[in-house]
């Protein structure tokens, strides 16, 4: 049962208490303590109450909301080819952004040099300190240990394995806490609060250079023990293959149905292509080979997505990442409805994200606002 002001928080942030009386009613607390907790969360910024709402048993009540404005998020969403930076509110608007072009194969250091240089330009243009930040999300095309934060072994991002990513940002941001996640994941969870917090499960594929699956269930993301939790892009399907993956082995979904391979497919037809956003640009412009071939890579991600499907059982499943089209979605729901058991997909719906690039930075976001005001967190803040 709720007892601290940091859980009648977490009611107000969730949707599950909008008023005193919702508190009141949800948490059988004392009126009189139900006062006290939450002007201390007016006291500390946290919430802030808003219009007067129609009349309930002669009495006119406030609604409490969570105070998206008290603070900004730093966001960086790394990519295998560019990074993109961006300064959220609570509730993940974006209120600036950037981008840079650096590779992850340039190694940790230069890259979240470049990071932490790029972001102190943005946060000096708009004239925010570290002391305006209450967190700093970073996203990472692979696997991220839960427990330490720290790249967990990534098959396509060498010299990163274990790298102390946030301790290396300290020196630019001091006394910002850092949280860092999987590129998918983190799209998922932002998916998942933008629209979808009414399921109990959801996975969202992301397939651009590499191939990810992010899974949220019951609010929360599920990355594994080890933070390997939705690696499908290294299942190997085509074990005869001579398709070599970026991880060093052959016959892996990635290196058959990437975006990394599909360009690879069409430059064998004289179509140049490098990377999964040069495949999306072909998509875009209506190239009969780049949809014909996504299509086609979407039909082997399905024949794994099946197995994920009939494991997890989710009510949404999504399709992002730079390939993400309506090419790639037919291609999936041609396998995966055939290869799965009625009963797992009898009511799952399986369709395109709707926030694109923008699904990480709303996702980091969440994150480090779920990290930092958690309940725990806040009764911690309130006590000191």
């Amino acid at each position: 049962m709720p007892t601290g002001p940091g859980d009648v928080l977490d009611l107000i942030r969730h949707g599950r208490a909008g008023t005193r009386g919702d508190v009141l009613q949800v948490t059988g607390l004392s009126r009189m303590t139900i006062t006290q907790r939450i002007d201390a969360l007016l006291a500390a910024g946290m919430i802030v109450e808003g219009p007067t709402t129609e009349a309930t048993g002669g009495r006119r009540r406030r609604s409490l909301e969570f105070n998206t404005s008290q603070s900004h998020v730093l966001v960086t969403a790394i990519d295998t080819t560019h990074t993109r930076i961006a300064v959220t509110d609570l509730g993940g608007a974006v209120l600036a952004e950037d981008s840079i072009e650096v590779a992850v194969s340039a190694g940790p250091s230069a890259v979240l040099d470049r990071i932490a240089s790029a972001s102190a330009a943005l946060l000096d243009k708009h004239d925010l300190g570290p002391d305006r930040l209450c967190g700093l999300g970073l996203s990472l095309p692979g696997p991220v240990d839960p427990e330490s934060g720290r790249p967990s072994q990534p098959p396509i991002l060498p010299g990163w394995d274990a790298y102390p990513i946030a301790e290396h940002l300290q020196s630019a941001l001091p006394g910002v806490p850092v949280l860092t996640a999987n590129d998918a994941d983190a799209a998922a969870m932002g998916e998942y609060a933008a629209g979808y917090a009414h399921v109990r499960s959801l996975c969202l594929v992301k397939v651009s250079t590499g191939i990810g699956t992010g899974i949220v269930i019951d609010g929360r993301s599920y990355s594994g023990v080890d933070g390997g939790a939705g690696d499908i892009g290294h299942v190997r399907v085509s074990p005869r293959s001579d398709a070599r993956c970026q991880c060093g082995l052959t016959g892996c979904l990635a290196a058959v149905a990437s975006g990394r391979a599909v360009a690879a497919e069409l430059t064998a037809l004289g179509i140049p292509a490098t990377s999964g956003r040069e495949v999306r640009d072909l998509l875009r412009a209506g190239d009969a080979e780049a949809a014909r071939l996504t299509q086609e890579a979407g039909q082997r991600i399905g024949e794994v997505m099946a197995t994920v499907v009939c494991l997890l059982n989710p009510e949404v499943v999504l399709i992002g990442g730079a390939l993400a089209s309506a090419s790639l979605l037919a291609g999936i729901r041609e396998t995966l409805y055939r290869l799965a058991l009625p009963r797992a997909t009898r009511h799952m719906a399986l369709q395109l994200g709707t926030l694109g690039e923008d699904a990480a930075v709303a996702g980091l976001t969440r994150l480090v606002v779920d990290q930092q005001f958690s309940p725990d967190a806040v009764n911690a803040k309130l006590r000191a």
